[in-house]
């Protein structure tokens, strides 16, 4: 019994050790430029991510989405969101979408978008941001109002009428 527990002791141990050394040796790529993420590193966070918002993501809008309200989300995404996840009418990125890592999903069509996310989860990613990817929180910054028009305007992004699509241009 006894060489069980010194066994466990010592297998914990090199496991700690080696991550140590991993971390503090350069093994841990952290530069924006590199392009894969580690082994679980995306189901790990994208776990604890879905663990999070899972209170709000269902939470509907207090504001209806009709034209007056995605013309403002609008004029919210192109003064504060465009930069990095791309404008409605071209696939070109910025120079800031380009040296992020990971990079930024497009958010209008042609594009990944999030329409089919509900939109309390995307109200949650814009108000909180996501660590360590650089989607920045804008609680403070925006308010609470412009927050649910934007969320309105990219659940909406793929059936947008003409007036907001022109407002995008």
């Amino acid at each position: 019994m006894m060489k069980l527990v010194v066994g466990i002791v010592i297998g914990v141990f090199l496991a700690l050790a080696g991550e140590y050394l991993f971390l503090t040796k350069g093994g841990m790529p952290v530069a924006a430029r590199n392009g894969q993420p580690l082994p679980l590193e995306q189901y790990l966070t994208s776990r604890a991510l879905r663990v999070a918002m899972a209170r709000d993501a269902g939470r509907p809008s207090p504001i209806s989405a009709d034209e007056p309200n995605l013309l403002a989300g609008a004029r919210v995404y192109r003064a504060n969101c465009e930069m990095c996840h791309g404008s409605l009418d071209t696939e070109k990125r910025s120079a800031i979408a380009r040296g992020m890592f990971p990079r930024p999903p497009r958010l209008m069509p042609p594009g990944e978008g999030v329409t089919d996310d509900p939109v309390g989860e995307t109200y949650w990613k814009v108000k909180n941001g996501i660590r360590l990817t650089g989607m920045a929180s804008f609680e403070g910054a925006l308010t609470d109002t412009q927050l649910w028009q934007v969320s309105l305007l990219l659940g909406k992004a793929n059936q947008l009428p003409e007036p907001v699509k022109a407002e995008l241009r």
